[in-house]
């Protein structure tokens, strides 16, 4: 079957996506659409983008992309797809999309693998006390022996972990799970226990998650039911000893809270998003020894973001020949973007 190629317009911010497109992707890319103008476009609204946005039948979106609202379908009467090179669309396009009949696809589901690795790194690290053995060897530079001395509840064996959310990033995170001895513990208001039991977990309410759990690992979306779904009350409710990690929304978290529970030493925290960010210089999150800090790296970064090209472009290729599209995005999902 023949590929069609449809007029389309690149909308992101160029230094934002340094790595989208491999040499090889970059000329997949032109085989598949004929753009209507070389160079991705910042805004909807400069001189010249107006009569681009009228002839594309596809949008091409990454991140930094310009709002797609109401006004800017007004102006793209011949918009079919919006097609995003990374994860999330939430930021970037409004609901009325769907009722036009537009369709939406993202690459949230090849964004969710780097997550799920880096989750899986970050739950075995923190079981083997990695962060606290390897200050006490800097400071003491002898013999360890028993190491169990110097990191109470050290290992991987048999401990508890708790995933907060059945997401696409969740569901990887438990499959990644799967072949070690752990007890896992699944909360999400959308899954049942016969659901959790597929997905290798055993469901459990919030509160006795937190509780139970070596390891809190939080990949819900930011909406208003989850803003500071870990309060106070449910932060003071973790082991001691325990780690959190948050490679969600740092909405998720009351973050002044997690601060003063971190200060106490009683648990420990892997942080990859924060509220702001990037956080301010004077942050205790810096210079905490209990924490683990990052720049918002856990999803796709240097050449795992062509895997997302990837994904996007096979779906335009789909698109193309007039078959289904596998990663089209439902309105009723748009709500429980992260």
């Amino acid at each position: 079957m023949s590929v069609r190629r449809p007029k389309a317009l690149l909308a992101y911010a160029p230094e934002r996506n340094p790595d989208t497109f491999a040499p090889d992707q970059s000329a997949r890319l032109g085989a598949l659409l004929e753009l209507v103008r070389p160079e991705p476009v910042r805004a909807f609204s400069p001189d010249g983008v107006a009569d681009a946005l009228r002839e594309a039948e596809v949008l091409v979106t990454g991140w930094g992309a310009p709002t797609v609202d109401a006004a800017v379908l007004d102006a793209a009467p011949r918009l079919k797809l919006i097609a995003h090179l990374a994860g999330s669309v939430k930021a970037i396009v409004d609901p009325s999309v769907f009722a036009r009949g537009i369709a939406v696809v993202n690459a949230a589901d090849a964004n969710a693998l780097p997550v799920a690795e880096y989750t899986l790194a970050a739950i075995l690290f923190a079981n083997k006390r990695v962060l606290t053995l390897r200050d006490v060897y800097r400071r003491e530079r002898r013999s360890l022996k028993p190491l169990r001395d110097h990191a109470p509840g050290l290992g991987n064996y048999r401990k508890t972990i708790g995933i907060v959310g059945a997401s696409r990033i969740g569901r990887r995170v438990l499959a990644l799970l799967a072949p070690f001895d752990f007890e896992v513990l699944l909360y999400d208001p959308y899954a049942g226990a016969d659901e959790a039991r597929a997905l290798g977990a055993r469901a459990a309410d919030l509160d006795a998650l937190v509780a139970a759990s070596d390891v809190v690992s939080l990949h819900a979306p930011a909406i208003p039911a989850t803003r500071h779904m870990l309060d106070r009350r449910r932060l003071a409710l973790m082991r001691n000893g325990a780690t959190l990690i948050n490679t969600a929304r740092p909405a998720l978290i009351d973050q002044d809270a997690l601060i003063d529970e971190l200060r106490s030493g009683r648990i420990d925290a892997v942080l990859d998003v924060t509220e702001p960010e990037p956080l301010p210089p004077y942050s205790p999150l810096y210079d905490l020894p209990n924490v683990v800090l990052t720049p918002h790296c856990a999803g796709a970064v240097g050449t795992e973001v062509q895997r997302l090209s990837a994904l996007v472009l096979d779906e335009l290729e789909r698109y193309g020949r007039g078959e289904p599209l596998r990663y089209a995005l439902r309105a009723d999902e748009w709500e429980r973007q992260a």
